[in-house]
């Protein structure tokens, strides 16, 4: 068995500084820090790296190819949080057997799914 370990994503844009606002206000990072030029937000041991790269366009041509996935406490309440961003849903909230799903589209258009898992769904993994 692997001790290799999913640490962090890096999420480059023509604007980091409104990108790392975003994901700021709406999903409340346990640490917002700057390692060098990156800004580091941190998730539960989880890190998101925003940087700006002159390789890319202002909007994700093909968003669907990397999701990132938001697990929440309270699914309506980020819903609220985010819808007062007045942000764009791809998909709005649903129930799933128990477990709640949305997916929200980002300021440079990347899919954000939120995730509230029900126990038996957790029980299940």
């Amino acid at each position: 068995m692997s001790d290799t370990k999913l640490g962090s994503v890096l999420l480059s844009s023509t604007d980091p500084a409104r990108l790392r606002a975003w994901y700021t206000e709406a999903f409340q990072p346990a640490r917002d820090t700057d390692v060098d030029h990156y800004g580091v937000l941190g998730f539960a041991g989880f890190h998101l790296f925003i940087d700006s790269r002159n390789d890319i366009g202002d909007k994700n041509p093909e968003p669907g190819r990397v999701i990132l996935n938001f697990e929440v406490d309270d699914a309506r309440a980020t819903v609220e949080r985010l819808n007062t961003l007045g942000v764009t849903w791809l998909a709005e909230l649903e129930d799933r057997d128990g477990s709640l799903f949305a997916t929200a589209i980002d300021p440079d258009g990347n899919y954000v799914q939120l995730i509230q898992l029900s126990e038996e769904h957790r029980a299940q993994m």
